[in-house]
């Protein structure tokens, strides 16, 4: 069955199964799983960004997990990269994550963009904080129309429209129409996207985090402290909630249930994401694993 393709790719929103999926598969096929998610590159980061256990790993081949600190800045052109050494050592590559731009520079080929000076991004920083961030996201909407449509608050995109900007003289949405070589170019792909049903997804949502915290999500939390708010990992889902509630900022109630919202609303985007660009792909709506493995199979041979 797995002669039939090269590659299978898994995309969901946060919480629909996809891992489990995934390993799964990787049983059945003699697959090796690669980490398609931009926040579970990061090795402190295990429990809040529900990386597969230590156990799941053992199972099965996974790679692209946990390879990066916190405190680097990891890009979607360091995940082209990474993604294309891990298929060269890979038999049946199984890509799972819940990154829309991940799985674009896989199937569509992302630009390459000209590095940005250490002095312009320092000074690009500087004056966002010097400007606040509505002004700023004013200043960038105003030479880059294209960029109005990133939220103000989104520190690391707006920065990055900026400093593209600034370096090149040109937007980044021109660059973005300079689409480079696809990392899984010319090999025969299986696509899905797990889409359970919307109650479904916010139940797991609630458990998921209920259970991060009685595996020591407080902990890990503690142990990201100080991150520059620019850097990626600073918006890992839940951090700065638990990071006001260890600083007494708010209680751990109110701290998880503003983190378990802010979960849902990145679901939604992602879900949203996936619909625009990812229409064609086969969206399975079933709930539970063994639906799920059936379908996905009858769809690989």
């Amino acid at each position: 069955m797995s002669n039939a393709i090269d590659a299978v790719l898994i995309a969901g929103p946060t919480a629909s199964g996809k891992s489990a999926v995934a390993l799964a598969l990787a049983e059945r096929l003699g697959g090796m799983i690669v980490n398609t998610d931009s926040m579970q590159v990061y090795r402190e980061a295990r429990i809040l960004t529900a990386r597969p256990s230590i156990e799941d790993e053992a199972r099965a081949p996974h790679m692209l997990y946990g390879h990066v600190g916190v405190r680097e800045p990891y890009s979607v052109g360091r995940y082209q990269e990474d993604a294309a050494k891990a298929l060269a050592k890979a038999k049946l590559p199984i890509f799972v994550g819940g990154t829309g731009l991940y799985f674009a520079a896989l199937t569509e080929g992302l630009a390459e963009i000209p590095p940005v000076p250490a002095s312009i991004r320092e000074a690009v920083r500087q004056k966002r904080g010097a400007m606040g961030a509505d002004a700023f996201h004013a200043g960038l909407a105003a030479r880059d129309p294209a960029s109005a449509n990133l939220r103000a608050g989104d520190t690391q995109r707006t920065l990055r429209a900026m400093e593209v900007l600034e370096a090149t003289g040109e937007p980044l949405s021109y660059w973005q129409t300079k689409a480079g070589k696809p990392v899984l170019e010319g090999l025969k792909l299986a696509r899905f996207v797990l889409a359970p049903p919307r109650p479904v997804l916010h139940a797991r949502i609630e458990a998921r985090f209920d259970a991060m915290l009685k595996s020591g999500a407080m902990e890990e939390a503690a142990g990201l402290s100080g991150l520059d708010p620019a850097l990626p990992a600073a918006k890992i889902l839940g951090l700065r909630e638990l990071q006001a509630a260890r600083a007494r900022a708010m209680d751990l109630a109110t701290a998880a249930t503003l983190a378990k919202t802010a979960t849902r609303q990145y679901a939604k985007r992602q879900l949203t994401w996936f619909r625009h660009r990812m229409g064609g792909w086969h969206w399975v709506e079933a709930q539970e694993l063994s639906n799920i493995i059936p379908e996905i199979l009858s769809h690989l041979s």
